[in-house]
């Protein structure tokens, strides 16, 4: 039976109780798109590069949709590394189909990372049900990429319901994270090089390599955040710059509020406990490239 999480629930829910919560949940959801199952899964039909896997896979949900769709949905990649593969690629593929490609990479990649025991536990049934409700309050309105995913059934097995659960809170949170970022003046590349520059965003190399953008676009966003006084000399944030990705988050905090509120403090507090595991779990096991992350 759902419930819903009492007034009294709410106004205990602590402080970025909900930001935590999604920062376990949401690597977990990015495990499959690092993953070499999904792109196997596509080359057995006919797609056999690894940049336009990822956009068929992150964009099937939507549909057949062009490269502007998908550059106004996804943000930070080039609009011409899009191009580049869409609309061809659908020639391909159908979107159904790439979507149950997906779904069976997230079934192989979550068994090689967390292991048959894990995937098949009542703790993972349990996360499934808890972010399932979580994502319940999640709306539709202004988040094409997550009201795309909300339209999709919701799988029979535990850990690819949480998987699906999983993919709903991450881009609801997404979607409402791109609208503070385009409120606070941060083009794609601009959004990307302050990111980095907190050293919590993708690396400078991750992102040459996968975003489409040259390496005199990164450079001439970065001299542009510096112009503005969000970096500094080295391209480090400034206090400014350090002042303003706090706000940014904040203000996606409020706009992703509803889930969290609706699952209340302590289911928010055993989702974020059993998440954690899982994350950590399959993080120790590879889940991730080693450079991914940082300044470098």
């Amino acid at each position: 039976m759902t419930t819903t999480a009492s007034p009294q629930d709410r106004s205990a829910l602590p402080d970025r109780a909900g930001r935590r919560c999604h920062n376990v949940i949401n690597p977990l959801h990015s495990t499959v798109y690092f993953s070499p199952d999904f792109p196997q899964e596509l080359a057995k039909l006919g797609i056999e590069d690894r940049s336009a896997a990822y956009f068929l896979g992150r964009a099937a949900a939507m549909g057949p949709v062009g490269p502007g769709v998908i550059a106004a949905t996804f943000y930070n990649f080039k609009y011409e590394l899009i191009a580049r593969h869409i609309p061809d690629a659908w020639a391909a593929v159908t979107p159904q189909q790439v979507l149950d490609a997906r779904l069976r990479a997230a079934d192989s990649t979550l068994r090689r990372l967390l292991g048959d025991e894990l995937v098949e536990s009542d703790k993972m049934a349990e996360a499934a049900r808890l972010a399932l409700r979580a994502a319940e309050a999640c709306s539709r309105h202004a988040r094409p990429l997550y009201a795309a995913h909300a339209d999709l059934p919701v799988p029979d097995a535990p850990h690819l319901a949480y998987w699906h659960a999983a993919t709903l809170l991450r881009e609801h949170r997404g979607d409402g994270h791109l609208i503070a970022l385009a409120d606070a003046g941060l083009g794609p590349l601009e959004a990307l090089a302050s990111h980095t520059a907190s050293g919590r965003g993708m690396s400078t190399k991750w992102i040459l390599a996968t975003r489409g953008w040259s390496a005199e676009e990164w450079q001439g966003a970065r001299d542009a955040l510096r112009e503005r006084g969000i970096l500094d000399a080295d391209f480090g944030l400034t206090e400014a710059g350090t002042q303003l990705r706090a706000e940014l988050e904040e203000a996606t905090d409020r706009l992703d509020a509803a889930p969290y509120e609706h699952l209340g403090a302590e289911g928010v507090a055993r989702l974020t406990e059993l998440a954690t595991e899982f994350t950590t779990t399959a993080v120790g096991n590879g889940a991730f490239p080693a450079d991914l992350f940082g300044q470098g």
